[in-house]
């Protein structure tokens, strides 16, 4: 039986040229902007055109382009060559889909129907579900497949922020950096989203609070100092918080050595080698910290690979329905924008 994994991310500018066609690309998602098409097409023009100076001089910093599709490639063949060592009679091949850049999903589907699989199975590569990152991908590979008349059985792999095998990926990348450490806060950052979106059902505050308190309860670490904060705010919309950068001074004027976790990601691109490696530590040296430390996010990491796998492989057992595969985890009931709710 041959099976097909699509992995879900969100994309990045290839060169300085293309960075506001991205942001355009990301703006003008209604999971973004809700808005009617002839509103949101306008807004998001202007948005991105408004906010490409700023994103060119962060792409600069990295060399003039996003990591995020070759570090993706590096995800999905290390995750292709652990499936394909399962016992069982099964191949399967792992095909990258972008939310906001190449390639997409329109390029991809032909690739897949190329393969002709006898399955699919969604992989978003963010762990904790939102209707704007896992939520606006699994939309949109479905209106593509409906557009191209690609009608296939496929299980989706909605979530995953407490699978005991990412729990273990990032205990372990934190405990080789804390183990010897004194005076020091710990401090995990998650990608911030407007506080009306949170209001409005969407699961990705709590899951990421379940993620969290999963690790600390993993690390098993006596009178642990740690906090869980949000990044990368835009707009003039209140965010959930506390804010990263808010508590990165609050404790670097303690003279903490700070210790940042990104939690919601999985691979490295600007919001991390940039905002977290570079701004954030400008932030805590010039208010007085004397150590800061990064973790990695996940990427190749042989537990998280480990985790995809599993979960990819042992779906059927996670099964909500004939659709959905969230591996034990249940949202309340008042988090209505959560894909598979009614577990009640």
């Amino acid at each position: 039986m041959k099976k097909a994994v699509i992995l879900f991310n969100l994309g990045g500018p290839d060169k300085l040229e293309n960075v506001k066609p991205f942001l355009f690309n990301l703006f003008n998602d209604p999971a973004i902007l809700n808005l009617p098409t002839f509103l949101r097409y306008p807004l998001a023009k202007l948005i991105a055109n408004r906010r490409a100076p700023i994103a060119k001089k962060i792409y600069e910093e990295l060399g003039g382009s996003s990591p995020i599709l070759k570090l993706t490639e590096d995800q999905s063949t290390a995750l292709e060559k652990k499936l394909n060592q399962n016992e069982k009679s099964e191949e399967y091949k792992c095909f990258i889909v972008m939310r906001c850049w190449h390639p997409r999903a329109e390029e991809i589907v032909k690739n897949v129907k190329f393969f002709n699989p006898d399955e699919l199975i969604l992989m978003p590569l963010y762990p904790q579900y939102s209707a704007a990152t896992s939520g606006s991908s699994i939309k949109e590979w479905n209106d593509v497949c409906k557009k191209n008349n690609y009608k296939i059985k496929t299980s989706v792999i909605c979530c995953y922020p407490t699978d005991k095998n990412f729990i273990n990926a990032h205990t372990k990348e934190i405990n080789k950096k804390i183990k010897d450490l004194k005076n020091f806060k710990l401090i995990f950052s998650a990608h911030g989203l407007p506080e009306k979106n949170i209001k409005k059902g969407d699961p990705y505050q709590w899951q990421v609070e379940q993620s969290v308190n999963k690790i600390i309860e993993n690390l098993n670490h006596h009178n642990l100092d740690w906090i869980l904060s949000y990044q990368s705010r835009v707009g003039p919309l209140k965010w959930i918080g506390p804010s990263t950068d808010d508590t990165i001074i609050e404790n670097a004027k303690k003279e903490k050595h700070i210790v940042l976790v990104p939690i919601a990601f999985v691979s490295e691109h600007s919001e991390t080698l940039v905002e977290l490696d570079i701004e954030y530590k400008k932030l805590a040296m010039d208010n007085g910290c004397k150590q800061y430390t990064r973790i990695p996010a996940l990427g190749t990491n042989e537990d998280f690979i480990k985790s995809m796998s599993e979960l990819i492989i042992k779906k059927d057992e996670y099964k909500f329905n004939d659709y959905l595969c969230p591996p034990e985890i249940k949202c309340p009931s008042h988090l209505k924008k959560c894909p598979c709710l009614n577990y009640e």
